[in-house]
């Protein structure tokens, strides 16, 4: 009896995986059969089903890899010895991913297939709570060493870094040209004056504060 090769074989899922993908990103999931995700694979329709029982189980693979992934960012972000670069971390990652065209059309495709597919539904959902947990997790933790706004409330902040990160999606796929390294570093800019703690104002070294909120003399 022939033995599987773990590795090997984890490596020709993720193949399919990235080329099912870009198929369902192209296409839609109703649109794209399987010779074409077999085709842009390069392997046979006997091997598609060798890992994968159907067109559907391909394209729920895409989100179980997804949450993997998210997993192993997370943990890797935890490992960060500076929290608030652990934060950046996450951000940047996500964010480059969704800046590519194929992952945000794909973004788009899994919305509208969440609304007929509960099972995919509650994947996908899943997987944003545990972006979320985890942003939560950073965020108090930056905020205990004293590197972001302490008034923040740590779950709704990881919320509003989810959302940001979301809202290029749309332009992405409006704006093909979109320079994803331009994007980040405003994504970044912006994250950094939201979460970082506001220095108090000094007080000036002479005169006073009048009703105008001007500093004049004597």
């Amino acid at each position: 009896m022939r033995t599987v090769d773990p590795a090997k074989y984890e490596a020709k899922r993720r193949a399919i995986l990235d080329a099912a993908a870009w198929c369902f990103s192209e296409k839609g999931f109703e649109r794209t059969t399987t010779a074409e995700i077999c085709r842009a694979a390069g392997i046979s329709t006997g091997s598609l089903f060798h890992y994968f029982p159907n067109k559907r189980a391909v394209f729920v693979g895409i989100f179980e890899q997804d949450a993997d992934e998210t997993t192993a960012l997370l943990a890797a972000a935890g490992a960060i010895e500076d929290p608030w670069e652990s934060i950046l971390h996450v951000v940047a990652q996500v964010s480059e991913q969704l800046l590519q065209p194929v992952a945000a059309k794909l973004v788009l495709e899994v919305a509208a297939q969440c609304s007929r597919d509960a099972e995919l539904a509650d994947l996908v959902q899943g997987n944003d709570r545990a972006l979320r947990d985890g942003l939560t997790r950073l965020v108090t933790r930056a905020m205990d060493a004293g590197r972001i706004d302490p008034g923040l409330a740590p779950r709704t902040a990881a919320s509003w870094l989810v959302a940001l990160v979301d809202a290029p999606l749309s332009r992405v796929i409006l704006e093909p040209d979109l320079d994803p390294a331009a994007e980040l570093a405003v994504m970044k800019e912006l994250i950094t004056r939201f979460l970082r703690p506001v220095l108090p104002i000094p007080p000036p070294a002479a005169g006073r504060v009048a009703d105008t909120g001007e500093i004049s003399p004597g």
